[in-house]
């Protein structure tokens, strides 16, 4: 349900789109807390066509189309926005790697976590500068998210962090 709603947003957003600029939508902004990629999106436009939820309003080259939300989609996402209690799961990859560090030596997990740290210390950097030009254009929507994406991202870098120095610190009889 989540994609579905994220390709309605997008297209709410930013107007009618292909499958390949929504993709690339997805790259530029939600990626930062919802992936998905083109064998993701295009089967699910092609179930929200036939929902009602989009319509295409041109097919070009190759069968490229390109869509647009509908007052049914427009009517789908708000319902979902304000209505519905979202599921606050994550599904992290390298979320799932930390969880299982007691798994490994500390000579093995602290150069783990300083990776991770520096990860997210390039995501910080990165986050910041587009947040920094978007406030500048007034695009408030880029800014909030962008500012979501620095604060989760600095939590997360700070946990790596303090985790590998309290290895660190126990490995060494502290």
């Amino acid at each position: 349900m989540s994609l579905r709603m994220a390709l309605l947003g997008l297209l709410e957003e930013n107007g009618a789109a292909s499958g390949y600029d929504l993709t690339k939508a997805f790259e530029k902004s939600t990626s930062n807390v919802w992936t998905a990629k083109h064998s993701q999106i295009y089967p699910e436009l092609r179930k929200m066509e036939t929902d009602g939820d989009v319509t295409a309003v041109a097919e070009g080259a190759r069968g490229k189309r390109t869509y647009r939300i509908t007052d049914e989609g427009r009517t789908e996402l708000r319902r979902w926005l304000v209505e519905t209690d979202p599921n606050r799961s994550t599904r992290s990859e390298a979320c799932l790697r930390m969880f299982m560090l007691p798994l490994l030596e500390p000579e093995e997990a602290v150069p783990l976590l300083r990776a991770e740290a520096a990860v997210y210390d390039i995501r910080i950097t990165r986050l910041r500068s587009i947040a920094e030009r978007a406030r500048e254009e007034e695009r408030t929507q880029d800014w909030y998210q962008c500012l979501m994406g620095v604060n989760n991202m600095s939590g997360l870098r700070d946990w790596a962090s303090f985790v590998a120095d309290d290895i660190e610190k126990r490995a060494a009889g502290a």
